[in-house]
């Protein structure tokens, strides 16, 4: 071999093992990071000794975020250096706080962004201006990370649980990369969330409340409210959609507790918008242009705090009733065109997304409250125009499966399909979407559903129902359907996410 020939061979092996060893380093951070997960006992621990009533006294997420932060070299005096647009709710919190970044990077700002769940991967929970971060920047601040951690805990066991690392990890991060604004995604409630160890929020928003994680959070919509107000700081502005009475009783009288202003949003259907654009979104749902409004809002009450008008790059323009985007007023209804171009462009996966194969149309929705499977069943019956219906169903958590299937019922499936919200049945400590959850437990409760399915039917038309032990498999069986069935999946983030991970979707433009 010529020493050319050598030469080559040895940058295209070190490239590979550079390859390799990159992979490996990833996977390494996300068996560490699984292993940070709440066991069983300590979440029915957690249920044992804590009602709401109780929650804000005993529970310690706030102080251990906070020894958290301090340990890698974030005091909350450093925290306070981020600006946020902290979001609450119950529904429609993932793709409110997906539009208002997008909205805010069409004007020209960086932007960070930190949600939960994933779907597939968990860089998903960690984007830089858009794009989720790849898997060697995911690896090297993990890594970074868990060693200050690891090597500061006072006691064994000293160290933070699954999403409340992932919160360090990120709140790290968008110091670290000096972004302009961080929309960040409440994970649960909100008064006690991990992300709110925020001391200082200029603006904050609650979605549309409704009745989820009732075990943790209160079993009344007053309740709910009263967890999720907790995210509303003195000074910030908030803004909100229309709620429930009950609920915008408890906001407004936390809002006035905090000496913060409370809006309630417009509708959609009172902006104006140049002459020149559509105002249409890519999901024609009624909920969707409200959490649109809701995010318009939030990311103008941030452009005029930070004191200066939207930039004008590639992406933003100057518009017909600029000005008045950025007045005094609480509340805008004149859209400059890099707010539409921020709405428009905005990609948000898992929620009412189409996609097609070449032996089943696929309608995926994550809803797992019951208004949300309302909304998700009236979308898939305006779009699935067929006889072969096919749907495919999990819940997970504490979610009363009998709320959720009743609106499900209304549609004439040919078969139902209750899986365990897994692309495939091996799944080890290494992969994105492990869980500590027993496999028989999961599958028990897929059984469940089941006999609640047939039961919310009777004894008339009930459709042939399966149970199966991961995605793949319902999906090798759809496969030998003679015609091209219109498959529903719903009820579960989680199962929505492992279904895409087996269509093989390309959800994100990873950016190395």
């Amino acid at each position: 071999m010529t020493s050319i020939g050598r030469i080559c061979r040895s940058v295209v092996n070190s490239k590979l093992c550079s390859r390799m060893s990159s992979t490996l380093s990833y996977e390494n951070a996300v068996q560490k990071l699984n292993s940070l997960q709440s066991n069983k006992e300590s979440i029915a621990q957690i249920l044992r000794d804590i009602s709401l009533g109780q929650r804000e006294e005993k529970c310690t997420n706030l102080k251990d975020m906070e020894s958290y932060l301090s340990r890698v070299g974030v005091p909350l005096s450093r925290l306070d250096e981020l600006s946020v647009i902290h979001i609450a709710g119950t529904k429609g919190k993932g793709s409110t706080s997906a539009m208002c970044e997008s909205i805010l990077r069409h004007h020209g700002y960086s932007t960070g962004f930190f949600s939960s769940p994933h779907l597939v991967s968990v860089c998903e929970r960690i984007r830089l201006n858009g794009e989720v971060i790849s898997k060697d920047k995911f690896a090297d601040y993990f890594h970074g990370l868990y060693e200050l951690l690891e090597t500061s805990k006072r006691h064994e066991g000293d160290m933070p649980k699954y999403f409340s690392f992932l919160t360090v990890m990120a709140y790290n991060i968008f110091l670290q990369e000096k972004v302009d604004v961080a929309i960040v995604e409440v994970g649960i409630g909100g008064v006690v969330d991990y992300t709110n160890v925020l001391r200082k929020v200029p603006v904050v928003g609650v979605t549309s409340l409704g009745l989820d994680h009732t075990s943790i959070l209160g079993g009344t919509i007053e309740q709910i409210a009263r967890a999720k107000s907790g995210v509303m700081k003195r000074g910030c502005a908030a803004y909100t959609v229309e709620q429930p009475p009950g609920a915008m009783d408890v906001l407004v009288d936390a809002a006035r507790a905090v000496e913060c202003p409370l809006h309630v949003v417009p509708d959609y259907k009172e902006y104006h918008f140049p002459k020149t654009m559509k105002k249409e979104l890519q999901v024609d749902i009624n909920a969707y242009y409200t959490n649109a409004s809701l995010a318009i809002q939030l990311a103008h009450a941030w452009m005029r705090l930070r004191g200066r008008p939207a930039l004008t790059n590639g992406n933003a323009h100057k518009s017909e009733g600029i000005s008045d985007s950025f007045s005094a007023e609480p509340l805008i209804r004149q859209v400059p065109e890099a707010t539409v171009e921020g709405l428009q462009q905005c990609r948000w996966p898992g929620r009412y997304q189409v996609e097609r194969t070449d032996y089943a149309q696929f309608y995926l929705d994550g809803a797992h409250t019951k208004e949300s499977v309302e909304i998700c069943a009236e979308w898939f019956q305006r779009h699935a125009d067929r006889s072969d219906k096919i749907l495919i169903f999990s819940a997970t958590g504490d979610r009363n499966s009998e709320i959720l299937l009743a609106p499900l019922t209304n549609i004439k499936f040919q078969k139902v399909y209750f899986v365990v919200p897994t692309a495939f049945k091996n799944i080890n400590e290494k992969n994105d979407n492990y869980s500590l959850l027993e496999r028989e437990e999961v599958i028990a409760r897929c059984h469940k559903h089941n006999t609640t399915w047939k039961n919310l039917h009777g004894n008339d038309n009930v459709p042939q129902t399966s149970v199966m032990e991961c995605v793949a498999d319902a999906l090798t069986d759809i496969k030998q359907s003679d015609t091209l069935p219109q498959v529903l999946i719903t009820g579960s983030l989680h199962l929505v996410g492992a279904a895409l991970a087996v269509l093989d979707c390309d959800l994100y433009k990873y950016k190395e």
